[in-house]
């Protein structure tokens, strides 16, 4: 994990707020005291003295022992090594060290950090380092272990990024102490040759940034975004910087005018606060111009107000509201629904008189600490807490959605090759969305999932068998894109044959799906469901005299029937309307139509409103005692194979002739039936109905009616 020299383009202090420059150390000086050699062992070494500094406050009783050990133990196994800098070896751990520190790492973390490159780079083992200072530092000092290209050859770095996200799911301060290696190690790349400085750069953009904004250190990942940007963006990145010092230059300074303004309105008003100006970073300046063109003086930072209960947040927000000129399109409140990162805030903006608006971050102190480490400032979060039951039993709350999305899909990528380019693809969504199950659970997708993402989320492979969706319960086809806070109930098929379709490739935005639709398809050429969906299968038993079962029998002409209805005009010919077919016991009417038939309807038939509307009048017509009948059923379904046979084999269990069917083509995987069937007794058809939507991927069935 070496890395080299200090980097030329490294933005200068106005990238970063003036605590995180301070934390930076003189190698130089960590030089000379690492060669030193250890202290005594009733007090530290000098070397780890800022160090220990940097620890005790955020943990006054921590015990220091296991870092002075952990330290004697690194510099004496990395003694005579040196970086391509000049230094002595042992600068690199002290410094990944103390930004760990700094963002406020508990003790086991930083005991690893000193120790994380002696198994990699010198003749210390795993066990001695788990004899000497237990078994959770032997597994962090493991999980950031390069593994060896002798053995993985190519495959090595990508492979070991697969073991360390592994390790990382059970333990998140493994990737803590990777990112703070990774931004020493870019702060020191000047060295290097060019193109391996462009090299690392785009690992860190593609891979190390993104996971360093899901766990949520903004710190580092700041200051890894510019760093990267000064490498791979030489000419924007000195742009940016001498639009930042020409705005430092300038007499005028409407952030600090806003800020005593801002001040004086919460004096007043009585909330403690502390109002700080917020400079952005390099990346941050650079958004915005891009998005604003030209930049005044209140673009080039943002303020950030501290307090210290969550209820002065609103407090605070409503002063400003009340007192100054909102801009209501830049309100974002992330403390009641925060994000995914952990990070919480209220986001506003105010405007000055002049036409430049500042926007305002709004937190707790505690609060501004996640915000700024993440999962770092949690501690140790496998610790008991002192409530704790006794087994020591506890949530883990730095285990996020993403993370176990991410474990589950990398141990289905069949190679090293999807692995790399699958795990930038899936880090690059860095939004996510949740949506709610049935049972009350929920599922964490990357904004712009679908049904189908959300089907192999919940049922893994099992989800080849998923026929369709409903979506704050309304019927939707899988392609549906999911928003946050939708509730999905997915509808899955019985049919042992279920299978997914090529199709889905299409719909698919997350990783874990498309490589288990991918794998089926590879293991099943030719048998997916896209491939039937051209030639819908049909296997129908007609009645021996009905006529062909595949000739559509348009459904607004009425049917022939039997004497079963008596009407008030004897000798009448009767037929039943087809557009809503009617059967006994329905409330029915008839209407004379050309020839001297009379038509029977159902009453609320919208061809009966339309006939009395225009004047036709009702004939009187009621059911006789014979209790046959024939009626129009309309099924509505998903594609699936064997559906039809299924459906009609159903229809005759419960004694229905089928006299007539028609399949419509599919489309957006549903297809609709429509069926004529002749039951023995028309008491029979709600059982019939229900029969025939309890048949799997069959999501509704009613009456025929045609529509007004």
């Amino acid at each position: 994990m070496s890395a080299e020299a200090t980097n030329p383009a490294t933005p200068g202090p106005v990238t970063a707020s003036a605590a995180r420059w301070r934390a930076r150390i003189d190698l130089r000086r960590l030089g000379r005291a690492a060669l030193l050699g250890p202290a005594a062992r009733d007090r530290l070494p000098d070397a780890i003295g800022h160090l220990a500094d940097a620890h005790r406050a955020h943990h006054p009783d921590a015990d220091l022992e296991p870092l002075r050990r952990a330290y004697v133990l690194a510099e004496s196994s990395h003694r005579g090594q040196m970086r391509k800098s000049g230094e002595p070896y042992i600068t690199h751990p002290l410094a990944v060290t103390l930004i760990l520190a700094e963002l406020g790492a508990e003790t086991t973390t930083l005991t690893a950090s000193l120790l994380h490159d002696t198994v990699e780079d010198t003749d210390v083992t795993l066990d001695q380092v788990g004899d000497q200072f237990g078994a959770e530092v032997r597994y962090l000092v493991d999980g950031v272990t390069k593994l060896e290209k002798v053995d993985y050859g190519a495959a090595a770095e990508p492979e070991t990024f697969r073991k360390m996200l592994v390790a990382t799911g059970s333990d998140v301060r493994v990737m803590s102490i990777k990112l703070a290696d990774r931004l020493h190690n870019m702060r020191t790349l000047g060295v290097m040759r060019p193109e391996k400085q462009e090299r690392i750069a785009k690992i860190t953009r593609d891979f190390l940034i993104p996971l360093a904004e899901r766990l949520g250190v903004q710190a580092l990942k700041t200051e890894l975004e510019d760093l990267v940007f000064a490498i791979l963006h030489p000419e924007e990145y000195q742009r940016t910087r001498e639009l930042i010092v020409e705005n430092a230059s300038r007499a005028d300074d409407p952030l600090a005018e806003t800020t005593d303004e801002i001040r004086a309105v919460l004096r007043d008003a009585g909330i403690p606060a502390e109002v700080l100006i917020r400079p952005r970073h390099f990346v941050s300046v650079h958004r915005v111009s891009r998005k604003r063109g030209r930049l005044r003086g209140a673009d080039f930072g943002r303020l950030l107000i501290l307090v210290n209960e969550d209820a002065d947040c609103y407090g605070v927000l409503g002063e400003l509201h009340t007192c100054m000129t909102p801009v209501v399109s830049e309100f974002k409140d992330f403390i009641a629904v925060p994000k995914f990162n952990l990070y919480q805030s209220l986001h506003t903006a105010v405007a000055r008189g002049d036409g430049q608006v500042t926007e305002v971050l709004i937190r707790t102190h505690q609060m501004h600490k996640v915000a700024e480490a993440g999962v770092v400032a949690l501690g140790n979060p496998y610790a008991p807490a002192p409530d704790d039951p006794a087994d020591g039993e506890r949530v883990d709350p730095t285990k996020p959605g993403w993370l176990s999305r991410l474990l589950d899909w990398q141990e289905a990528a069949p190679d090293t090759d999807t692995f790399w380019s699958t795990l930038r693809e899936d880090l690059a969504q860095d939004r996510e969305i949740t949506v709610f199950r049935p049972d009350g659970g929920t599922l964490g997708l990357p904004e712009g999932a679908t049904c189908v993402d959300a089907a192999y989320a919940q049922y893994g492979e099992d989800a080849h068998a998923c026929i369709g969706a409903r979506v704050n319960g309304r019927l939707a086809t899988l392609s549906t894109v999911l928003d946050d806070g939708d509730a999905v109930q997915l509808l899955m098929g019985q049919d042992a044959a279920s299978e997914p379709s090529r199709e889905w490739l299409e719909h698919a935005h997350t990783p874990a799906a498309r490589i288990a639709i991918q794998r089926w398809l590879t293991t099943h050429p030719g048998q997916d469901t896209a491939e039937r969906e051209e030639k819908p299968e049909v296997r129908l038993r007609p009645a021996a005299d009905a006529p062909d079962p595949y000739t559509p029998f348009p459904p607004a002409l009425p049917r022939p029937t039997s004497d079963n209805v008596i009407v008030d005009q004897p000798g009448a010919t009767v037929r039943l309307a087809g557009c809503c077919t009617p059967v006994p016991p329905d409330d029915v009417t008839g209407f004379t139509v050309r020839g001297g038939v009379v038509t029977v309807h159902r009453v609320g038939c919208a061809a009966v409103a339309r006939m009395k509307g225009g004047g036709r009048a009702e004939v009187g017509v009621r059911w006789g005692d014979a209790t046959e009948c024939r009626v129009t059923l309309v099924a509505e379904s998903f594609v699936r194979p064997h559906l039809l046979a299924d459906l009609t084999e159903a229809m005759a269990a419960e004694g229905a002739e089928i006299s007539s069917a028609t399949v419509e083509p599919p489309s957006q995987q549903r297809v609709r039936h429509t069926y004529t069937v002749q039951l023995p007794d028309a008491a029979h058809l709600p059982t019939l109905m229900r029969a025939m939507r309890n048949v799997p991927g069959v999501y509704d069935v009613s009456r025929a009616q045609t529509q007004p």
